[in-house]
């Protein structure tokens, strides 16, 4: 009752009291196993180097792969995505490092899979722009634009060579039309039918991504929006949706995830397999650079923007506070 009369009886204040009932009552929950951990490895060094954009990211030589790997594990991170960086001599048009089963993300491949074994789930970035010279995802035309189909065929071949090398997930990320379907077959051909894809859906050419470009070493100039998704439509990445399930996707995934959660939601409620989202360099930069201002609080921070990618609709976050964020959930769940 107040002065200017009564209102209803019901107070939703009372189930924010203190916060014992606010975590009883909370609709969605962080838990380890909802994250994956993106991560680096660069061939030819022989320390980490730090990425300058991305405080606390490194380029992670073999070794200290394993290491994160491994810590990861402990942390109960649910699987760790790998990005190869080839040294720069052995770039060229066609991406042929990203083929070599001695190149170093088939290597790294290895490492972790000798490491980890099957108790972390290992994920492979399945794209060119790592390897090669001009930065594209693709093989280029001889007017410099992207050959959709004959970069299919790269792509059936990397599928293969990062199977053979024991990936359990392959994550086809260079938005090219039927990759899901060339890939599903390619590695049916060789008998890898375990191996999963992890579909690319919704990769919306961003300007979230420049850290991204420091942490591979990319070659880039210009812009992927040829191929990337425009930023502007939704109900394009529905038909996406239905394209890479239709070709045998057994999980899809939104990318950039913070500037896109209108379209995360609307893919979870539309599928039956499960989502990912990706929170990418740039979501990432933000924060860490705020923090270090002193203008937010970073773990809260942190928190709050994974728990608005999970309350979206994401069954699976990569991020790359998958191992602090995990050790946090697990010391005060």
């Amino acid at each position: 009752m107040t002065a200017y009369g009564s209102f209803p009886g019901a107070r939703p204040r009372r189930l924010r009291t203190t916060p014992a009932l606010r975590r009883m009552v909370a609709e969605t929950r962080l838990h380890p196993a909802d994250l994956i951990l993106p991560a680096f490895v660069r061939e030819g060094i022989g320390e980490p180097v730090p990425i300058g954009a991305m405080p606390g990211v490194v380029q992670h030589t073999r070794d200290t792969l394993r290491k994160a790997a491994v810590e990861a594990r402990e942390a109960g991170v649910a699987g760790i995505m790998l990005f190869g960086v080839p040294e720069d001599h052995k770039k060229d048009a066609l991406g042929t490092a990203g083929t070599d089963p001695e190149g170093i993300l088939q290597v790294a491949i290895r490492d972790v899979r000798s490491e980890v074994g099957d108790e972390l789930v290992i994920m492979s970035d399945l794209c060119l722009d790592e390897y090669t010279d001009h930065g594209h995802c693709g093989v280029l035309t001889e007017d410099g634009r992207v050959d959709n189909d004959a970069t299919l065929e790269r792509y059936a071949e990397m599928a293969q060579v990062q199977a053979d090398a024991g990936v359990h997930v392959v994550g086809p990320s260079g938005m090219m039309d039927g990759q899901i379907g060339v890939i599903r077959d390619a590695l049916d051909t060789i008998g890898k039918e375990d191996v999963s894809i992890l579909a690319y859906t919704a990769k919306y050419s961003s300007a979230f991504y420049g850290p991204f470009r420091e942490a591979v070493g990319s070659s880039l100039t210009g812009d992927r929006k040829t191929y990337q998704q425009d930023p502007a439509n939704l109900r394009e990445s529905l038909r996406e949706l239905a394209l890479d399930l239709e070709e045998g996707a057994d999980m899809v995934m939104v990318k950039p995830a913070g500037p896109y959660l209108d379209v995360l939601a609307k893919v979870a409620e539309s599928v039956d397999v499960p989502v990912a989202a990706y929170q990418i360099s740039g979501e990432y930069a933000m924060i860490e650079a705020a923090a270090e201002k002193g203008w937010i609080n970073r773990e809260a921070a942190i928190a709050e923007a994974l728990l608005g990618i999970k309350r979206a609709g994401a069954n699976m976050i990569l991020t790359y506070w998958a191992t602090e964020v995990a050790r946090r959930i697990g010391t005060t769940g």
